[in-house]
């Protein structure tokens, strides 16, 4: 089965080809700003280098930065109605409490309060008050939101005030887009809000990148089913990513990891993903992305969604080296996309980490004539500065003393030393520089279930089936075969604050793509 997997990265857009298990070609291109453009040239590129049929194509899997730069950048973000239900409770913490003022503003700074929520049990705080609801969204309208962000206090044990509202907006706003709380975040308040609104404020984007992917596709003469990444390293369809442009925001790295799993044929190590800019470092647990356990900041808003527990730092395969008596440093600043202009190796001005690579054995890129004159003691000081910076890193992330294998992917990855303090020993498979697209492409789909439940001491194990079986079902739900869906991960914590027997249950199930039907 042919699949083909694209990344769009902020320097590079890389593109694969891959038959079951193997790699047919990888091409690499400039991204460009209206993000089609590169994708169009790697596709001609790939194309020209394997010779495939597009007609033979059974599935595009796609993952691209757009939105999370969107959000960073606060651009292209629609204004955005944060409605909670919560009254008489949260008062003290309005939505948007915790945003950087340029994002509020970004986003119209548009927050309202209802009563309703519920008790970690489900029963009530207060009673849905319908009229002074749509008296809120008369408000929302006349101030200028176009996008609805609703949520509610515990509206993953109980969703049914965040329900009945969509059904009002719908009634009074077709087609407008509404973002539920309980379909985004997971158990906390205000990371759980903050991430539904992040999510509201980019579907008008999503819906116009989502429409731009599949006309690239179709006008490449490719008739199959397109796909996004997602955070979790799990796939999800157009259609749901109109929905929650917010689940892709992490898949540069969770493709990368993903792809390093595949490469590497390693299910438990660390992943060092280096590009022109910047290394993120992560765990690999069962050839998934270990996820955070903490609330997440992403362009300075806490949110609690699924994303990867990854660490990045400043140094790749473009940053800036620069001598000083006091010392080498290298990044953070980084000639980004101008590499191949601006580093030595390439004929440029600017000395690059590259260029040390080059310089220092670990690479043979470019011209190596043209780093010949640099001296030894600023090239070895420049290396030793990288190699403790990413053993740092990888020793920050294990979860215990033991050394771990470190898989070594991304275009910059000839920056990582074949001995690397902490690591039992270092990987880079085949491929590495076009993991991210590998990860894309070989990506499963996935369902989630992270809900409180009342455990009665003897009903545990037929809670945990309960939980365990609507996983899987989420899993199918979202285009998993059903034959393939099997736990990944199960993860089960007494919450001794909450009367009752407390706990949260969170159970992740992974299948393989269906591209035939429902029981194909």
């Amino acid at each position: 089965m042919l699949r083909l997997g694209i990344d769009v990265g902020g320097t590079n857009t890389d593109a694969v080809l891959i038959d079951d298990d193997r790699v047919l070609g990888a091409v690499k291109a400039s991204t460009t700003a209206d993000v089609t453009g590169g994708i169009v040239t790697a596709l001609g590129d790939l194309r020209q280098a394997t010779g495939f049929d597009p007609a033979a194509v059974h599935a595009v899997m796609i993952g691209t930065t757009h939105f999370i730069n969107a959000l960073v950048e606060g651009e292209r973000l629609a204004r955005t109605a944060a409605i909670r239900f919560g009254l008489p409770a949260t008062r003290a913490l309005p939505p948007l409490v915790d945003w950087p003022d340029r994002l509020v503003s970004a986003i119209g700074g548009h927050s309202y309060l209802c009563h309703g929520g519920h008790e970690y049990d489900g029963s009530h705080i207060a009673a849905f008050d319908e009229a002074e609801f749509r008296a809120v969204l008369d408000r929302a309208v006349a101030a200028g939101a176009t996008s609805f962000a609703l949520s509610s206090v515990f509206s993953p044990v109980n969703a049914e005030f965040e329900t009945r509202a969509a059904e009002i907006i719908d009634e009074q706003l077709p087609g407008a887009p509404v973002s539920l709380s309980h379909e985004i975040g997971r158990m906390g308040l205000l990371g759980r809000e903050n991430a539904t609104v992040v999510n509201a404020a980019l579907r008008g984007l999503a819906d116009q990148v989502a429409t731009g992917l599949l006309r690239t596709v179709t006008e490449a003469g490719i008739d199959a089913p397109v796909f996004l990444s997602q955070n979790d390293g799990t796939l999800m369809d157009v259609d749901y990513a109109r929905r929650y442009p917010v689940a892709t925001f992490a898949s540069g790295p969770t493709n990368s990891m993903r792809g390093a799993a595949f490469l590497s044929r390693l299910t438990s190590c660390a992943v060092v993903d280096i590009g022109g800019t910047t290394s993120d470092v992560g765990i690999l647990q069962q050839g998934f992305p270990r996820e955070a356990s903490t609330d997440v900041n992403v362009a300075g808003v806490q949110t609690n969604f699924r994303m990867p527990d990854v660490l990045s730092l400043g140094i790749g395969g473009g940053s800036h080296v620069v001598h000083q008596a006091s010392g080498t440093a290298v990044g953070p600043a980084s000639v980004g996309y101008r590499l191949a202009q601006e580093a030595l190796v390439f004929g440029g001005t600017r000395l690059t980490a590259t260029d040390i690579a080059v310089a220092g054995g670990r690479a043979d890129v470019g011209d190596r004539s043209l780093v010949a004159h640099l001296d030894k003691a600023v090239v070895d000081a420049a290396l030793r500065a990288v190699d403790d910076r990413l053993a740092e890193v990888v020793d920050r992330m294990r979860a215990s003393a033991e050394p771990v294998p470190v898989v070594a992917v991304g275009g910059g990855s000839i920056l990582v030393p074949e001995d690397l303090a902490g690591a039992s020993r270092v990987v880079r498979p085949d491929h590495f520089a076009v993991a991210n697209a590998i990860g894309a492409a070989i990506a499963q789909v996935g369902g989630e279930v992270d809900r409180i439940y009342s455990v009665v001491p003897q009903q545990r194990d037929t809670v945990l089936d309960e939980a365990r079986q609507e996983a899987v079902d989420r899993a199918v739900a979202a285009g998993a075969r059903p034959g393939s869906v099997e736990i990944v991960d199960i993860e089960e914590v007494p919450l001794a604050y909450l009367p009752g027997n407390a706990t949260r249950i969170r159970v992740k199930a992974v299948g393989e793509l269906s591209l035939g039907g429902p029981h194909a």
